[in-house]
């Protein structure tokens, strides 16, 4: 978007862009990612994540048919659905947040997508028919994982080898879960507006679950961590509780069904905490930015409050923002947490850019205090690209890091470019294929012989983006350290719509 406001305008945003990309690299780095390329393969990675019986055209040839009888502990069929990392359980928590946003990401970028738009669908109907199960198995019931992951950790085995107890886990009105029930109506309602036209009644179904899980999320409040314990923590708690993800609910149902009720519903909740953060957990800067393309893009006052919420959250993201409250690394990369870092980069960069383009719709521009933001100074952060003009310089930045330009010249997508993790903490991933090895390893069976070896993974998760490098732009790619190595589904998912923005944006 063109720059308005003049002269001192102009030389605030370039002045703003020439210390961001000074202060990392020193000097402009040349560089030219290929993210047509990325973007397949971001999408191809959800293929090595797959339960249940893999169809006929599977390209990733080293996974197998695997958990065909989960659900039955409690009688039920949910087979299905995705691992949700380098482990053998399905956590629904996480796969709803990764289903939600590759519909997301589907629906803002499905047209700069070109022919992977398909794929995107398939990976989101790969989820969202497990889910559907989930929702509509047991009369007030909303199962919401299978495997017990305090045994399933204690293995390393492939799903395909799986001995482990498949437990099944479920809320219900006296064991309440609003946070999980919440983000499984976002997903499936989000998922109802990809399959629209693709596939109208598939849609309509879709729909009226979503329905039907938020009324459960919103009549019978509590969190899911409390109900269910130890099977879900300390590995996918709600440690921001439920309130996130009832606006995160009612906020995609809004959208999809445009039914004044769910605004309404959200005006009542008072979900005003603010945050510097978005993730599988914590959703409250996704609900207001999607919330804020109402204020931008249809000029809707109603919503004035959540574009301002929205613009509090970037301002506590950008590095230069006077209110910034997010730590960068030396290279550049914006640092949250130390576990599984990049999986709050992606999420965050998806805001940015998705911020970007409703403001580029609306020719909007705000103020963090004395630093003028307009759309490129987003898409420019979440890209990086420090050889083009100032102009287009901040959602650039980040992508770029995570697919090679960066301190190590390495690709944190695994099969992406010349240097990429070769030893990622993912049992399938690390274990030869039952087509070469058809006989099980068992429970232990896998460790002393692959996950202790520095021997490279045998069998590629093309398309998977690791927990990424730490606070010193250091990566050690040792398949132990988990909280860097080990891919996850919400990672992956995040990525999707930012590559599919520089991709359709850029020729390659």
């Amino acid at each position: 978007m063109a720059l308005t406001r003049g002269l001192a305008s102009s030389l605030c945003l370039s002045v703003f862009l020439f210390s961001f990309t000074f202060l990392f690299w020193g000097t402009s780095v040349e560089g030219n990612p290929n993210y047509r390329d990325a973007l397949a393969k971001s999408i191809l990675f959800f293929q090595g994540q797959r339960s249940g019986r893999l169809p006929g055209g599977q390209e990733m040839s080293w996974r197998f048919t695997s958990g065909l009888s989960d659900g039955s502990f409690a009688n039920v069929d949910l087979s299905g659905g995705y691992y949700d990392a380098g482990d053998n359980v399905k956590f629904n928590f996480p796969m709803a947040f990764t289903t939600t946003m590759l519909s997301w990401a589907t629906l803002e970028y499905g047209r700069k997508m070109g022919p992977e738009v398909g794929n995107a669908r398939a990976a989101i109907r790969w989820a969202t028919d497990y889910l559907l199960k989930c929702a509509t198995a047991t009369p007030g019931r909303l199962y919401v994982g299978v495997g017990d992951p305090n045994t399933d950790h204690k293995c390393w085995e492939r799903p395909e080898d799986m001995d482990t107890a498949r437990s099944v886990y479920w809320v219900s009105s006296s064991s309440p879960g609003s946070d999980v029930a919440g983000e499984t109506a976002a997903a499936l309602a989000a998922a109802s507006m990809v399959f629209r036209k693709a596939d109208p009644k598939y849609a309509r179904l879709l729909l009226s679950t979503a329905k039907n899980v938020m009324q459960f999320a919103m009549q019978y409040r509590g969190a899911y961590s409390d109900s269910l314990g130890s099977a879900v923590c300390p590995f996918y708690c709600s440690y921001s509780g439920y309130k996130d993800e009832l606006l995160w609910g009612a906020t995609w149902l809004l959208r999809a069904t445009h039914d004044v009720s769910y605004f309404n519903f959200i005006q009542s909740l008072g979900a005003n905490d603010a945050t510097d953060l978005f993730s599988w957990d914590n959703k409250y800067a996704g609900a207001r930015v999607l919330l804020s393309r109402n204020a931008l893009v249809e000029n809707d006052k109603a919503f004035e409050r959540f574009r301002q919420q929205a613009e509090d959250f970037i301002c506590h993201i950008l590095p230069n923002s006077p209110s910034s409250s997010t730590q960068y690394t030396q290279g550049g990369l914006m640092y949250k947490l130390g576990e599984s870092n990049l999986q709050y980069v992606t999420s965050i960069t998806f805001l940015l850019t998705t911020y970007g383009k409703y403001m580029s719709a609306s020719r909007h521009t705000f103020n963090c205090e004395s630093l003028y933001v307009t759309a490129n100074t987003l898409k420019a952060l979440a890209k990086k690209q420090a050889s083009r003009s100032l102009s287009i310089q901040i959602a650039d930045f980040l992508v770029d890091y995570i697919l090679g330009e960066n301190p190590l010249k390495m690709s944190y997508m695994v099969g992406y470019g010349a240097y990429y993790p070769k030893r990622i903490h993912h049992r399938g991933s690390s274990i030869p294929s039952v087509a070469i090895h058809p006989q099980s390893f068992g429970c232990d069976g896998g460790f002393q012989p692959f996950f202790y070896t520095a021997n490279p993974n045998p069998n590629v998760l093309t398309g998977a983006v690791v927990g990424g490098p730490n606070q010193n732009d250091g990566y050690p790619d040792d398949r132990k350290d988990y909280s860097h190595s080990e891919p996850a589904t919400y990672i992956n998912a995040a990525i999707v719509g930012p590559l599919a923005y520089f991709a359709g944006s850029h020729t390659n």
